[in-house]
């Protein structure tokens, strides 16, 4: 079946993506594939290839693509990889990590957003995703430990659970903050955990259950 939303898609990943510096073919692929459009609310359909966030419901967004783009490109993800994501969402940014590696996990605690994006997900095709309604913080230790690990959701600072459950030389992005948060990549090294700031953002905080 025809898409109509194509031209708006390929526009978004020129002037939105490509034009800002993503370099990565992979992920450039999976940005014009993955139909955005799907993942927002029906009466919100026509801001789905704006350069901003949306809002899905439930206090949550779905993040602008730019963002989305480079936090994928960051974690320099490998075909066999398993990646961890905590905050499923609308389930896009799901999708398009389901593009590129072997498993997806993801874990969300709004029982009917995640509800939503396994519907979502499953009418496009995903059986490489596998979904868990609960707290993001303690990750999701028994399939851990995982190459990537990626949070759409901001907490005050990097949860020790998420950490340790990235394999050696395994990275994981996350934003990190209150009022003010900013990006960061985080990488498993043989003798700790070596830590590196990306650039400023804005996410919805993390919830957590206690």
């Amino acid at each position: 079946m025809e898409d109509p939303w194509v031209e708006d898609r390929l526009k978004m990943v020129e002037t939105q993506i490509v034009s800002r510096g993503i370099k990565d073919e992979r992920v450039i692929a999976a940005m014009k594939k993955v139909p955005r459009h799907l993942f927002v609310p029906p009466e919100m359909i026509d801001y789905a290839y704006n350069d901003e966030p949306v809002p899905i419901g439930e206090g949550q967004t779905i993040s602008q693509p730019y963002i989305v783009a480079y936090m994928t490109e960051a974690l320099h993800l490998q075909p066999e990889d398993r990646v961890l994501e905590i905050g499923t969402g609308s389930g896009y940014q799901t999708a398009i990590l389901a593009e590129l590696v072997k498993e997806v996990y993801t874990v969300e605690i709004i029982a009917s957003l995640s509800l939503r994006a396994q519907e979502v997900l499953g009418k496009l095709g995903y059986r490489n995703i596998y979904f868990k309604i609960g707290d993001g913080t303690f990750g999701w230790e028994e399939n851990s430990p995982y190459e990537a690990i990626m949070v759409t959701a901001a907490p005050a600072r990097i949860p020790e659970q998420l950490e340790k459950q990235l394999k050696p030389g395994g990275r994981l992005v996350i934003p990190v903050g209150s009022t003010f948060q900013d990006l960061y990549l985080v990488t498993r090294e043989k003798d700790g955990f070596k830590r590196k700031k990306l650039l400023p953002v804005r996410f919805v905080p993390l919830i957590t259950i206690h």
